[in-house]
């Protein structure tokens, strides 16, 4: 799957919003039916969701829906509703650990079956909320039908309060949550996803925020609000210098090897077939997002 630079929250019960997604900038929207909703306004909001998705799968929008959840079950009321075609995942509010991982995938998979949706073609993005499920982040993500973790710390929520810890805009009393979550994705071969930064007008706050997780090797950021979306999708995308220079080291290599050599020095670095892996890597990532497949 395409990797995902922007993920826009999206009240579930502001259908004007909603209709806005399209045109938001961000590469994948979440429908949320959570916390962003008051909880006389949820039913409805579940149904103005439901009636939306068509729609958003047709304008090619990528469109996730955050469920609720009680104490013991994920809503199968808000799979039954959401688990349309087209959709591309399912975000998980508050996994206490693997464990509800398997049990939100096999209800996904009844509202699969029930809706006529093709079987396994509705993902999960794990949020991983509580210590927990950071303890167990790995595990979580080798669920299969799980395809992202999302490693948010934003100020004074759910994680924040569980762990205790006290937010700063430089990260450092989170570093260590989001590189666990990095490390959990990446061997699990999902994406790692950060977020959240809440001052959603303080735009150059917002880009030293994304522009660190991205450096701990997150591949995109949740966000609140559309005017975050092109800094955000800046920010995880490489750019012309970065092409510039990655296309320029494979070439070097290239011509060193015709020479049966495996290593050559390029502006100044020693690189080898390990470098020049990365570089691919760069590359392919640059020009997926310049062809606008989603």
């Amino acid at each position: 799957m395409k990797p995902i630079r922007s993920l826009l929250f999206v009240p579930g019960n502001r259908e004007g919003w909603i209709d806005k997604c399209p045109a938001s900038g961000a590469d994948a929207v979440i429908l949320d039916l959570e916390d962003s909703v008051p909880q006389p306004e949820k039913e409805g909001a579940r149904d103005l969701v439901a009636r939306k998705i068509p729609g958003l799968v047709t304008a090619g929008q990528r469109t996730y829906v955050r469920i609720n959840r009680s104490q013991h079950l994920f809503s199968f009321e808000d799979l039954l509703a959401v688990v349309l075609p087209g959709l591309e995942g399912i975000v998980l509010p508050m996994p206490n650990g693997p464990e509800d991982c398997e049990l939100a995938s096999s209800l996904i998979a009844e509202a699969e079956f029930r809706n006529g949706v093709t079987a396994g073609s509705v993902g999960i993005i794990v949020a991983l909320e509580t210590p927990r499920s950071l303890q167990l982040a790995y595990e979580c993500a080798q669920v299969e039908r799980v395809t992202a973790l999302i490693g948010a710390s934003a100020k004074n929520a759910d994680l924040a309060r569980a762990m205790g810890f006290e937010w700063s805009a430089d990260s450092f009393e989170s570093v260590y949550l989001k590189s666990r979550t990095v490390m959990a994705a990446r061997a699990a071969g999902k994406q790692p996803i950060g977020g959240i930064w809440q001052q959603v007008h303080d735009l150059e706050g917002l880009r030293a925020y994304a522009t660190l997780n991205r450096r701990l090797g997150m591949s995109g950021e949740t966000i609140l609000h559309p005017g975050n979306a092109a800094v955000v999708n800046e920010i995880f995308t490489p750019s012309a210098a970065d092409v510039e220079y990655y296309e320029g080291m494979i070439a070097a290599h290239a011509a060193a090897a015709a020479q049966g050599r495996a290593s050559v020095m390029y502006r100044g670095e020693h690189i080898d077939n390990a470098h020049v892996a990365t570089a691919r890597d760069i590359v392919s990532l640059a020009h997926s997002f310049e062809s606008g497949v989603k």
